[in-house]
């Protein structure tokens, strides 16, 4: 990846982020992240992974409503880059941080109930 497009990754997701957290209330949605932004070596196409956090069912309504204001999205992108085609934008789902703290879980259940040993 070129310098140029980790910098516009960078502007990107801390764009994208700005723009969710004006279009969405934490008390209703949960907390959202852009864990990481990837562009085309073009720069016409972000792939933009999102943290969720919170239960199954808000995550897949709070998607839902990421897709619904997709355009909007990129539309305040567009108004704050320099950039001569504004990045459409894709959503993906980053489950890594949810997959660590189930380890986590699992590690912590194991440290505290170590099993017995027959001799």
């Amino acid at each position: 990846m070129s310098v140029r497009t980790e910098r516009v990754a960078s502007l990107v997701k801390e764009l994208l982020s700005e723009s969710i957290q004006r279009r969405f209330r934490m008390e209703e949605v949960g907390l959202i992240t852009v864990t990481d932004v990837r562009m085309s070596p073009d720069l016409k196409i972000a792939k933009a992974y999102i943290s969720i956090f919170g239960p199954a069912e808000k995550k897949k309504q709070t998607f839902a409503r990421l897709e619904a204001e997709k355009a909007g999205m990129r539309s305040d992108l567009g108004h704050n880059m320099n950039l001569k085609f504004t990045p459409s934008l894709s959503f993906f789902l980053d489950e890594s941080l949810d997959y660590a703290m189930r380890i986590e879980d699992l590690l912590n259940k194991i440290h505290k109930d170590p099993p017995s040993e027959d001799k």
